[in-house]
This record gives structure tokens, sequence and C-alpha cells, in this order.
């Protein structure tokens, strides 16, 4: 069962909520300076991850149990906290981010509505998280969450308990950003290293301390965020994604392109499919070409999501190019019919485009308005 932890009484009426997702009330230890103090409340939801870690050989950082820590158990290494918030937190799952899955995405972000919309006291919520997806639940956040407030993301690279921990810090930050009113409507943000991140932008560039540096927005200093950047594309509550506990995902594999490769692997049947690729052979082009006709959406995505590419060739001279570029497959007679062009995944990592388009799929399979989704988003 999941626990709820909270440090208001104001917060009762929750229980309506909690009635329907199973959540359990687990009265949380504050200070009456923490209680007194005028200042905003915030409500942090732990999943688990590196932040959560206990380091199991002292001697080597890299052994250590995601996960392990309970909200509260990471709260208590921060107590600075009570000068900026008051904290109420939630147990929502305590694993890897690595194990997460899209039905957690659908049930974390149709939560956070709810709880956004209901509870006016919330200035905003922080999620804590594992760094190896964070990217991804973000985003898909990003494009679903039902309202302005602030909704921020943290993790860390070191376990709680080991050496240097960086996640009391990046917490704190987080926690900073969340409860200031500048950081309303800009969509999910990340908080790593003082550093704010723009959830459609953010990516891990290395797996160490200092490893986001992708989508910066702002900066978090002694008294809080200070903003250099401001999303334009639609997202949260500008979104047209906003769901319920009902949604089901489709569900769109990610492939690779690489050199020598025929996309004999590609799935034969999917309604979606994304493919890695700088650009693809013409082994590779021809298999998709069998499974765009076949009603398949194609989106490429450049590997660092840092190109924007445009439905070229036309339509009209693609399979003309296409046999004078890959001359030894001219007779291929996968050549003849309709030439379908992918759809470009306007920059964004392929993780984000597959996001995407699970969330485009449940409104429409017509090629062109994907291609128009993906334009704006």
């Amino acid at each position: 069962m999941e626990r709820f932890y909270c440090a208001k009484p104001a917060l009762v009426a929750l229980l309506s909520v909690i009635g329907v997702i199973g959540l359990e009330w687990v009265p949380l230890q504050k200070t009456a300076q923490a209680a007194d103090a005028e200042v905003p409340e915030v409500l942090i939801i732990a999943t688990g991850g590196t932040i959560a870690g206990v380091q199991d050989d002292p001697n080597d950082p890299s052994r250590y149990r995601a996960g392990s820590l309970s909200a509260a158990e990471i709260l208590a290494s921060v107590p600075e906290l009570e000068k900026y918030a008051r904290v109420n937190t939630l147990q929502f799952s305590n694993i890897p981010s690595t194990e997460i899955q899209p039905s957690d995405w659908v049930r974390l972000s149709t939560l956070i509505t709810r709880l956004l919309r209901e509870q006016d006291n919330l200035a905003g919520v922080v999620i804590t998280h594992g760094t190896d997806r964070l990217e991804e639940t973000a985003f898909f956040l990003h494009l679903t969450v039902g309202s302005p407030k602030p909704v921020v993301m943290v993790g860390a690279q070191r376990p709680a308990t080991g050496t240097g921990a960086d996640g009391p810090a990046n917490l704190l930050a987080a926690v900073k950003t969340a409860v200031s009113p500048l950081s309303g409507d800009r969509g999910v943000l990340v908080v790593m290293d003082e550093r704010i991140l723009s959830a459609r932008e953010v990516r891990k560039d290395y797996p160490r301390v200092g490893g986001f540096q992708t989508g910066r927005i702002g900066l978090v200093g002694g008294e809080g965020p200070e903003y250099l950047y401001s999303p334009t594309r639609p997202h949260t509550h500008r979104s047209e994604f906003i769901i319920d506990d009902e949604l089901e995902l489709v569900d769109v594999p990610l492939v690779f392109s690489y050199s020598g490769g025929l996309g004999n692997y590609f799935p034969k049947s999917t309604a979606g499919l994304v493919i890695t690729t700088t650009n693809t052979t013409c082994d590779e082009r021809l298999a998709l070409q069998v499974l765009a006709r076949a009603g398949t959406a194609v989106v490429t995505a450049f590997p660092t999501g840092q190109s924007i590419r445009k439905l070229r060739p036309t339509e009209a001279t693609a399979p003309k190019r296409a046999r004078e570029s890959c001359a030894r497959l001219a007779g291929d007679p996968r050549w003849e019919g309709e030439w379908i062009p992918p759809i470009p995944a306007q920059m964004l990592t392929p993780q984000k485009a597959r996001i995407l388009l699970m969330l485009a799929l449940t409104k429409t399979q017509e090629r062109e308005a994907l291609a128009e989704l993906f334009s704006r988003y």
C-alpha cells in the first residue's frame, strides 16, 4: 500500500482522494517553527531512485540500493526546508526509475492534477525520482499535468548515505523553486545542481554530479530561482493531452538505425514506431515504407534530439531519389506504391518522441494530424 505523510491538519480534505487511490495517512513529525511560520506549502511525492538510495559498500559508491529510504527519511536530512516551506510527503513508490512503467506515468500525472486543482493551499509539487528515467517521466508530466502551478522533479547522482551525497542540496533547491511565484506556468521543471531545466529539453548527459546540463532555463540561488527563459510550446494546462485514470497508452517501440541495418528487426505490427537515426540505410528505408503503408506511424528522431528534420524528399520525388541513392535495390518491388515520408521528431530526443507519439495516437492515427502535433509540441 502507498503511504501519504501529512504535516498539516487542513489537508484532511484529501481524504476523498485517498479513498479513491488507496493511500494511507501517516503523521509526519514537524517542529513548532515549521508549523507557525508563514511559508508556502509544498507536497513532495517520492518515487524512489538514487536520491533514496543506501550505499552498501562504503568504499564503492557504485554499489548501492536505489529506492531504500522513505520520503520522511529523505526529508530528515534537509532540516533547512522548514525555512522555505511547510512540507507534506507522499510515498508514491520506492523503486529504481528503470522500473517505472507508462501506467505509473498516468497514475502520477492524474494524481498531481487532482491535488493541485483541489488543494488551493498547495504552492507546488516536488517529485523525487531516479535520474535514469527522470527525463521521460518529466516530459510525460510536462504534456499532461492540468495545472499552471509549479511541478518540479529532482534526483541525485550519489546515494543518500554515500560520501558527498548531492540529494539534500538538490532537494532544497527544488523546494525553493516549487514555492516561488516565478515558477508558475513554465511547464514541468527539473532541478539538479542548482540548474533549472525545462522538461522538454532536459537530458541526462552523463552519470555523474553535474550530468544534467541540457535545457537550462534558470538557476537557483540562495534566495530562490532566477529565470532566463520560458518554454514557448504547449505544456501542462495549455496542452491538449489532459488525461484521466482510464487512459491506456499505445505501445510504441523504439529502435535504432545502424550501419548494415536491414530493418528486419522492426516490429511487423504496431500502431507507431520511433527510429533513432541520423539517416537510414536503404534496406531500413524500404522496411519503414512497408510499415508506413500498412498504417504504422513512423517517427524519426536524431540521437541527441538536436536536429530539426523537414518532411523531405517530397512525396512526389521520393521514390525516384531513393532508387537513385540505393541503386543496388532499384528493382525491389517495395519501391512501388505510395511513398510515405516519416514524421520528424522536431528537436525531441528519441525517448521523448516516443512519449509524444504514445499520447498523440490516443487522439488520432491520421498521419498529417500526427505530424502537426509534432510540429507544435
